[in-house]
């Protein structure tokens, strides 16, 4: 499979969002229970740290970082989502995603990466702790899903030997 990664732009949104819907579905990938219109969801994530897959026209995955608050001393803290399209997924695509989005990360003066993932998703688990991230904990019962389930995430980051404290 011949792919490149290159920036998300917004004519990348409504297959995106398709992916995104996909891992909703599964019940293992979000909280959430839609996909937010391109306005609320580009807001929401640095316009510098966002990437596709893409084979030809087809986006096959994506991955983008939204800053975990807006006080300057946590300037260089942001939360990834990283979501590959069922059809593509066991390809490598996640790992190349991952890979980059830390070097653009770094390049952008982002020092911690964190990601929150439902232990059940045990690929998801094993991407990031293969791309150098480390648990940090559970967070138990965090949120309710629509059926009234209350789930864990598991909180995982990580830390850049590039930038921030050394």
């Amino acid at each position: 499979m011949k792919y490149i990664i290159d920036k998300m732009k917004y004519e990348d949104w409504e297959e995106v969002k398709e992916i995104y819907l996909e891992g909703i579905k599964t019940g293992n990938s979000t909280f959430q229970t839609k996909a937010p219109s391109w306005k609320e969801w580009d807001k929401g994530h640095s316009s510098e740290c966002r990437l596709v897959a893409k084979e030809g026209d087809d986006v096959l995955g994506w991955a983008a970082l939204s800053p975990v608050s807006s006080r300057c001393v946590y300037s260089g803290v942001a939360e990834i989502s990283i979501y590959i399209a069922l059809q593509y997924r066991g390809n490598g695509i996640g790992t190349d995603l991952l890979k980059e989005l830390i070097e653009i990360s770094e390049r952008n003066e982002f020092w911690t990466l964190q990601a929150g993932i439902f232990p059940e998703n045990r690929s998801s688990l094993l991407l990031h702790k293969n791309c150098g991230f480390r648990e940090v904990g559970i967070r138990e019962k965090i949120g309710k899903m629509k059926n009234g389930e209350w789930r864990d995430v598991v909180l995982l980051e990580r830390r850049s030997n590039k930038v921030g404290i050394k």
